[in-house]
Order: structure tokens, then sequence, then C-alpha cells
């Protein structure tokens, strides 16, 4: 008996030279629906429809092809069990030994914008799934074919004899693998309508993207993955220039895009080992990255620097002199590009203009499993700060206030970030001691401090960090507040003639 294939794609991308290879190799083809006429119309191959080949009709608009004892008897018996081969010849069923199949376009569909729950359900593959699991779980008689790249070899190998054991598991792994990220793109979609935000179960589906030289340190191995159905952020980045981006580069480069949209005035941010070592706001986006520049000069050197305004030559001609590794930008024009590309040694990313920050969960693996929470979003509202001091805020430290407020939740825990003119003037992170973290952003700042407001990721436990800034020459601090020694903190401002707004809302980051 002859070797029989049956063919039900959606993406039909080489299928008619594998089809012909297979119908060479003496493989008798069987499709459904599209892909029938495909086959026998465009391709002009000899091709059996399922319904003769099963007795019975396609129904409910197609939603019922190949779900039929023929098909998966076909599939699921054994070949070296004789009571499995009796009972298909008892039933006159044929063995099914190639599966082509692909499934429906869920992930693009219900990424269309103003997409129905009719439409996303009227995309949700049951046959395809069925045929690629079956025919997966009974490779070694079988061989399934689920992605088109594998169509060549595939046919190849047919053409010149069979297929080992190896081949064929891998081949049902990949197919497993497909119905998996498909399965957890149709869960995703529809936890969307439940109320639980941390669901009792998580399917999480990553697509590579490319692979890197390597991971953090030289003998690590590293790679970018897409998180499925997700639009805009680093994966959809466009490479303008410059060698093949690191895994540190690529964290960086996030750390930069994730703090500048934050901001909705033109803002410019240098990183350094995640970290922002200089920020700053300014209508002009050339005196915005001056300003983030004087930030930290020394940390400067070989950073990250990020726009969220579209790159001008101006800003390009402000740059000249500091060595970066990458610059993140929404855009650029084409005089500041054409100038940036004569940086043999930079990278340059344009960001999409589709997604922005991301508002999901925030993902972090720990020994065998994950921890997983919300987003920390900016959602702190200023006009629900409480003025706790005999003095409050003037109006522009309180405009320095909600700029280093936005900016410290950036900065590694315990976090200290100095600030005056919307621009960052020290910054203390990642110390086991809150005073420590205090003690660097003055040293950092020097005589910048003097005049300069203060934010700390959470509250202070003593007031001696407090007494510190005083010295330093800060005014004003924004701080969660929350300590059961607040008061102290908040007498101790009042000694200084400060100012201090409490926040209420924390903003740890390990």
């Amino acid at each position: 008996m002859p070797a029989k294939a049956l063919i039900s794609v959606y993406d039909k991308t080489g299928l008619a030279g594998f089809a012909r290879a297979l119908h060479r190799a003496g493989v008798s083809l069987v499709s459904t629906g599209g892909t029938y006429r495909f086959l026998s119309e465009e391709a002009g191959l000899p091709v059996e429809r399922v319904s003769d080949l099963v007795g019975f009709p396609e129904i409910l608009d197609g939603r019922v092809k190949t779900l039929h004892p023929r098909i998966h008897g076909g599939l699921l018996a054994r070949r070296d069990r004789p009571e499995h081969m009796a009972q298909l010849e008892e039933q006159a069923i044929d063995p099914i030994d190639v599966v082509v199949s692909n499934l429906y376009p869920f992930v693009e569909t219900v990424g269309r914008a103003g997409v129905t729950l009719d439409d996303a359900l009227e995309n949700i593959d049951i046959g395809g799934p069925s045929l690629l699991r079956a025919a997966a779980k009974n490779f070694p008689f079988v061989t399934v074919v689920s992605d088109p790249c594998d169509y060549e070899w595939v046919a190849r190998k047919l053409s010149d004899g069979v297929l080992s054991p190896h081949e064929r598991r891998y081949l049902a792994h990949k197919a497993f693998r497909h119905v998996s990220r498909y399965d957890s793109a149709v869960a995703g979609y529809l936890s969307q309508r439940e109320e639980a935000i941390l669901p009792a179960e998580l399917p999480l589906t990553y697509d590579k993207v490319y692979d890197l030289r390597y991971g953090e340190n030289p003998h690590q191995k590293g790679a970018l993955y897409r998180r499925a159905q997700s639009v805009g952020g680093l994966p959809d980045a466009a490479l303008l220039h410059g060698k093949e981006l690191s895994f540190n580069n690529l964290m960086d480069a996030d750390a930069a895009w994730r703090v500048v949209t934050d901001f909705d005035q033109p803002a410019v941010v240098i990183i350094k080992h995640a970290n922002p070592c200089g920020l700053a706001c300014h209508p002009e986006l050339a005196s915005a990255y001056a300003r983030a520049y004087e930030g930290d000069k020394v940390s400067a050197y070989g950073g990250i620097v990020g726009f969220n305004a579209v790159v001008d030559v101006d800003t390009v001609i402000a740059m000249k002199g500091v060595f970066y590794e990458v610059v993140v930008a929404p855009d650029y024009t084409a005089e500041a590009l054409a100038a940036l590309k004569r940086r043999r040694n930079l990278r340059i990313l344009r960001m999409s203009s589709q997604g922005g920050r991301d508002d999901g969960l925030d993902l972090r693996p720990v020994t065998g499993g994950l921890l997983v929470q919300t987003a920390d979003a900016p959602e702190d509202d200023p006009s629900n700060w409480k003025v706790v001091t005999a003095r409050g805020p003037s109006e522009s430290e309180m405009a320095d206030l909600e700029f280093a407020w936005k900016a410290v939740r950036h900065v590694k825990s315990n976090a200290i970030l100095l600030a005056r003119g919307l621009s960052i003037v020290g910054m203390g992170a990642g110390q086991p001691n809150r005073v420590t973290s205090v003690h660097l952003a003055l040293r950092g700042a020097k005589d910048r401090a003097v005049g300069s407001v203060m934010a700390s990721d959470a509250f202070f436990p003593f007031p001696d960090s407090v007494e510190m800034a005083a010295r330093g020459g800060v005014t004003a601090i924004a701080q969660p507040g929350g300590s059961m020694r607040d008061q102290e903190s908040i007498d101790a401002a009042n000694r200084h003639d400060m100012a201090m707004a409490l926040t209420g809302r924390r903003h740890f980051k390990h």
C-alpha cells in the first residue's frame, strides 16, 4: 500500500513544492477545503478529498472536517502491534504516514485593532491541533510537519528513503511546541476577560527573535525572545547602524526606554548598569541631553543614551566627544542619523511606534519557579501627596520633586535621587542601607546638591538621612512615609526649614 499524506494547512508558503516532492516519492495526497483546492487547482496535483476518504461531508461551515475515526485511527495505529493493524484492516482504515498541518492565525487575528470575540473564536483551530497531536504522539511511525521551514529537508529525506527515528522525534517535538504555543495564546486571550489579575495558572509563550553572541558574561549563552501577542518594545526595534547587540546592551537599552517613556516632555537619560546616571527634561532636546550628561560625566562613558523624542542634529552635535554603546530613540532626522552613523562603534536603535511602556505582569525567575507581580506603573498623583512640614515646597521645588519621584522608581534600591532644574544631579543606588545611598548621591552631586530636592524610594527608618541631606544643601524631600519614626524625620526637616511631602507609595526595585 502506498504511503499516504494528509495535508491541511492555513499557511501555504512553500506547500506546492513540498506536495510535488511527496507525489514524486510515491506518496498519495489527501486534503481538506482550501488546501484541497490549492493543491488540485493551483498546484495541479492528484488529491483525494478527506470527505471522500471518511465517507462523511465537511459540516458546520468547515468546523468539522478531519475529526473522524478513519483519520485518527490511521494516525494512531501502532505499526508494530498486529492487533492495531488487524483492526485497521477490519474497519477498512488506511494508515496515514505523513501529516502536514499548521494552524489558523489566532495570534494575528486577536492582534488586529477592533477584533471581536466572535472573530477570535472562529480562529481557534480544533482539527489542526488534533491532527498534529495524534501524529506527533505516534512519531515512531508517522512523520508530522508543522513548520514550512522543514519542507525542503523533509522532502529530500523522504525522496532518498526514510526519516530516522531521531528526525521524526524532532519533528514531533516541533509539532507539540507549535500546538502548545497556540493553546497558550488562546488561553492568554481568554484570560483577559477573567477578573483575576494573577491567574491560578500562567501560560507563557515566547518566540525567539535572535541569538546573542553570549549572555551577561562570555561563558553564558543568550537570546532575545518576543512575548506572543505583544507589540513594540525591544523585539520590534530596528537596528539602524552598528554591530549586533549584546545581552547587556539590550538590558540597558530597555532600561533607557522605560525611563524616557515615563515623561511627557522631551527627556534624555543616560543608563549605566541598568541605573540612570543622568536624566533631564527640557523643551529643547539638545539642552535636555547636555543637562543629563552633566549628571555624571564619568559614568556616562560607555553608557546607553535614550530619548523620547526625534533626535535632531543639534542633539548629535551636543553628544560629540562622548563614547556611547547604544542610542535609543523613537526616530532620527536624516541629518542626525547620517551624523550618528559616522560613529563606527555606535549601535543606533529606532523603537517601534506601536506599543509603549509595559504595564502587564513583571516576571522574575527564582530557583524552581517564578515570582510574578503587577508592573510598578507610574500612577502616583502629586495632588494626593501629603505635605507634613511647616513649610510646603515652592513651585520650582514641587516641579523637581515630581521629576525626581518619577525617576527614582527606575533606580535600584535602596534608591536616593537628587534633582534640580528637572535634572539628576546625584544618585545613590543599590546600597544595603539608605544613609549610604544619601552619602553617595551627595558625593556625586558636590556643589550642585545645594538647592536640590531629594526623592527616596522608601521611607526613612531614622532621621539620619534627612540630617545628612540638609547638611548637603537639599531643600525639599519626597518619600513614601510609613515608618514608625516618620515624625523624627519630619522634625529634622522642620529644624532645617526643609519641605517634605509623603507620597504614600513605595517604589522598591530589586
